[in-house]
């Protein structure tokens, strides 16, 4: 009996560490990409969290692609939404074709004085490969979004947050901001309360 016993103890705890680990993986995954910390364009921490409660846009963008004129878009995105509760936030990224080489300060130079950027923007970070950002782990894996998972492709990759915090819909970089696909789900979204 006590043999019994003593035995089922490690298999117990096993299954119970087996069952945090699953959780753990559930509250990742229910915490939604708005659970991470990033740095702004000016190198101060930014909790994503601050934005639970709105519909969040995230693109990872850059100067030098032929998809810069979206900055025009999102901007407009930006002025006609944000009262209704839409954030934008721009992650320059230099993943493809080396089209955001510029540092913080350049980037930060042309988006306000090309295209009156307004939303907030973030420090450049890696949104595909070697030395990903978590946030950009998250939005694109198949633990964490099954439905939207897969590398970014591209610079100026949509993704559409919704007022729970979870992923809602991903556009291609060609699909523009204005686009009535991504317009319609934007509204969807902001109808709700």
């Amino acid at each position: 009996m006590l043999k019994s016993i003593l035995l089922a103890v490690p298999l117990f705890a096993l299954a119970a560490t087996c069952a945090v680990a699953a959780d753990d993986k559930k509250d990742a995954k229910t915490a939604g990409p708005l659970q991470f910390t990033v740095k702004d364009i000016d190198g101060k921490d930014v909790e994503l969290a601050q934005y639970k409660g709105k519909v969040v846009m995230i693109v990872n963008v850059a100067s030098k692609c032929g998809n810069t004129p979206q900055y025009k878009q999102l901007e407009e995105l930006n002025k006609k939404y944000k009262e209704q509760g839409l954030v934008i936030l721009g992650f320059p990224a230099n993943e493809f074709g080396k089209q955001e080489p510029g540092s913080n300060e350049q980037i930060k130079e042309f988006c306000t004085s090309t295209y009156q950027v307004d939303f907030p923007m973030f420090s450049k970070i890696v949104v595909k490969g070697s030395g990903q950002a978590d946030l950009y782990k998250y939005l694109t894996s198949k633990e964490t979004d099954p439905a939207h998972a897969g590398d970014i492709t591209w610079n100026f990759e949509k993704f559409l947050i919704g007022r729970d915090g979870q992923i809602i819909n991903r556009f291609k970089p060609k699909t523009k901001p204005d686009a009535p696909e991504v317009v319609k789900a934007l509204e969807t979204e902001l109808a709700k309360k």
